[in-house]
């Protein structure tokens, strides 16, 4: 009987010792162990831990590069004129544009999705609206990037040119290219190229960030 009691006994510590190793050696799910655990929906993120990153959460985190874009999640980060609008009036308007169309003040608007809208007001209020489509590209110049512009109303017209930003200002010079009215400006002549520099800066327009 008394043998049978150690027997009982020993068995018992072995049991206790086995489950006291078991819990010690189990893993204890935190917010920063850099594995997906616990009721975690993501790693170290979503249900007791903060929320997952999202593409549409107003802030930059997770591998975004900038607020909710860039990175291998989100859609890529706008650049340059994408999803901006700009005003220019009285002295920064293009001295070209004054003398051609008596241009009082214009208001562009360029889409994230390359789409863009312009409208260009007369000294008698008089508003013409071009809309169309354009594309940029960065240059080898720092800061000076190149644009196209594929009007589609009120007529067909390409437009090529330059532009470079820097704060909330911006400076513009483009110039028809199809039907040919001109030879655009280039990034590395620089601002007042058009037409080889024949017509120094009058065709260079300022705009201010809205």
């Amino acid at each position: 009987m008394k043998t049978l009691k150690w027997v009982i006994l020993s068995l018992a510590l072995v049991t206790v010792a086995t489950t006291w190793y078991s819990c010690k050696d189990e893993e204890i799910a935190t917010c920063d162990d850099g594995i997906m655990n616990g009721d975690e929906t993501g790693i170290d993120c979503g249900g007791t831990c903060a929320p997952c990153p999202t593409c549409n959460d107003g802030i930059q985190n997770g591998d975004e590069e900038g607020v909710d874009c860039g990175g291998p999640d989100c859609p890529a980060c706008y650049v340059a004129l994408q999803d901006t609008r700009w005003q220019s009036s009285g002295a920064n308007v293009a001295p070209l544009l004054v003398a051609l169309f008596q241009t009082d003040s214009i208001y562009a608007e360029f889409g994230g999705d390359f789409t863009y809208k312009v409208e260009q007001f007369d000294a008698l209020g008089a508003k013409t609206e071009l809309t169309g489509t354009y594309s940029q590209a960065a240059s080898s110049v720092t800061g000076i990037w190149t644009i196209v512009l594929n009007q589609t109303t009120p007529t067909a017209i390409t437009a090529e040119g330059i532009f470079q930003i820097t704060g909330n200002e911006m400076k513009y010079e483009i110039v028809q290219t199809n039907p040919p009215a001109g030879t655009p400006p280039t990034p590395e002549a620089g601002f007042g190229s058009t037409n080889a520099g024949a017509l120094g800066t009058i065709n260079v327009q300022t705009y201010v960030k809205l």
